[in-house]
């Protein structure tokens, strides 16, 4: 089953006040790149409103700390908003959990990786009505990877339940597990390092309200 818009209309919230400029690299952080599959590189349970992603709030929409969550709602149609912590990654395994509060099941939600500036990353998505996609933005424009538009998976939750998210960016390798099971894969070397993110979107109608938690960084 294919989804009817198979491409994201990305368009930041007031590019979300980011950008690849000041980005802290992950060394200053642990004083030596971790190395070992598995060692742990970043986390954030949102409970700390001080830890660095974006807190914007406009008419548009919101990006912010929600009661030891973090929330993107989406008050416009057709639009993507996008959040980032301001930190620098090479090869990483992003972990998260994310449900939705409110708004139509036809969005989507994921993870970004390699996040250099608002133009410039990949996006690895589900929605709330069970479809999927990897991604890349190069040069602000955007192609879905694989697959070629975004096609269903029995594996995602549907509706308002939680789904964990698992993406995996290695090397040229870039691959989308949902509740442990790998549904999608790829390979792109176009982007080698750069910021994670977390992303949310809508398409015709707007009140998209998401939350995430549980967010963990490793090596892979």
């Amino acid at each position: 089953m294919l989804k009817k818009r198979s491409l994201l209309a990305l368009l930041p919230l007031l590019a979300l006040l980011t950008s690849a400029c000041g980005l802290s690299s992950v060394s200053s952080l642990f004083g030596e790149y971790p190395e070992n599959p598995g060692d742990l590189l970043f986390q954030d349970g949102f409970d700390d409103p001080s830890s660095g992603w974006d807190r914007v709030q406009s008419p548009n929409g919101m990006t912010d700390y929600d009661n030891g969550r973090y929330r993107i709602v989406i008050n416009d149609t057709n639009a993507d908003f996008w959040a980032n912590p301001g930190l620098f990654f090479e090869d990483v395994v992003i972990d998260v959990d994310a449900g939705k509060y409110a708004g139509p099941d036809d969005n989507d939600l994921g993870i970004l990786c390699r996040y250099q500036d608002t133009e410039n990353f990949y996006f690895l998505i589900i929605s709330s009505d069970g479809y999927y996609g990897i991604g890349i933005v190069k040069d602000g424009q955007q192609k879905l990877l694989e697959p070629p538009q975004m096609y269903h998976s029995g594996s995602i939750v549907i509706g308002g339940q939680p789904n964990h998210i698992q993406a995996t960016c290695q090397g040229s390798r870039l691959a989308l597990q949902v509740n442990g099971d790998l549904i999608a894969e790829t390979n792109d070397s176009t982007i080698k390092s750069g910021d994670i993110g977390l992303i949310v979107g809508s398409f015709d109608e707007p009140g998209v309200d998401i939350w995430f938690d549980n967010l963990l960084v490793r090596v892979p």
